[in-house]
């Protein structure tokens, strides 16, 4: 899992994606497919089993690879756009 500032481009291609939102919660979370997202609002840190943790916010572009295991904690209500590839 990694996040970035996307492209100017990459923005516009997300507005064509699914949109998700989800209110301040914590669950675990598996990915059975690669998911790319872009964070239209709220604030969230994911943790895989490895320890490693991101935390995510407006603006950002994430990727999430397939067989990802991992804990979501959202503190403020996030709303995505994503796809899976």
């Amino acid at each position: 899992m990694k996040s970035k500032t996307p492209s100017a481009k990459e923005i516009e291609e997300a507005q064509k994606w699914g949109t998700w939102e989800k209110e301040p919660s914590q669950f675990p979370w598996f990915y059975d497919q690669h998911e790319t997202c872009y964070i239209l609002e709220g604030e969230a840190t994911i943790k895989d089993k490895s320890g490693k943790e991101i935390n995510i916010k407006k603006g950002d572009w994430v990727d999430f690879p397939k067989g990802l295991s991992c804990e979501w904690e959202i503190r403020k209500h996030l709303r995505k756009k994503y796809k899976f590839i």
